[in-house]
């Protein structure tokens, strides 16, 4: 897509680009490692892309770069972070999800992280040592968090065909 638009975008010095990621492309998590892959390489993408643009010089082109925690769509049902912790970091709703990213390209905002708490553990995996990030994560229940939707995944195949219910 953005192969499509960017010519036309430069030769005008006028757009915006939105990369639409993951909480989950600024850090990881066990069992979803293709998941992880593909938003860390959205992330890169998206930094290049933006590095391109101010090396150009062309300021009238903006980007977003949105990296949301769980949207509430289902395609992580199960997810769990540690009980205690599960208040405070729900799942978003998608509404809100789109409310706040709206909110963010709008301003031009060159990335939002949803909920704000999630720049804590982007901020913490590139300032402390990788014990102390192992530590944190598994205080979380980021170690576990996804076995149960992997379990879910795994009662809902068989040899790589959807159960009928």
């Amino acid at each position: 897509m953005t192969k499509a638009f960017l010519p036309q975008m430069k030769a005008k010095n006028h757009g915006h680009i939105v990369t639409i990621a993951s909480a989950l492309g600024l850090f990881s998590t066990a069992c979803v490692e293709d998941y992880c892959a593909s938003k860390f390489g959205a992330v890169g993408f998206h930094e290049s892309l933006t590095h391109e643009l101010l090396a150009e010089d062309l300021d009238g082109i903006k980007t977003t770069l949105v990296c949301p925690y769980i949207v509430d769509t289902g395609m992580f049902a199960g997810c769990e972070i540690r009980r205690e912790l599960r208040s405070l970091i729900p799942p978003l709703e998608p509404l809100y999800t789109v409310q706040q990213s709206m909110k963010a390209i709008l301003a031009e905002q060159q990335m939002i992280c949803i909920p704000r708490l999630m720049y804590i553990p982007f901020l913490a995996r590139a300032l402390l040592p990788w014990d102390a990030n192992v530590a944190t994560y598994r205080f979380m229940g980021g170690d576990k968090c996804m076995l149960p939707f992997i379990k879910n995944v795994e009662t809902k195949t068989t040899n790589g065909h959807i159960k009928s219910s």
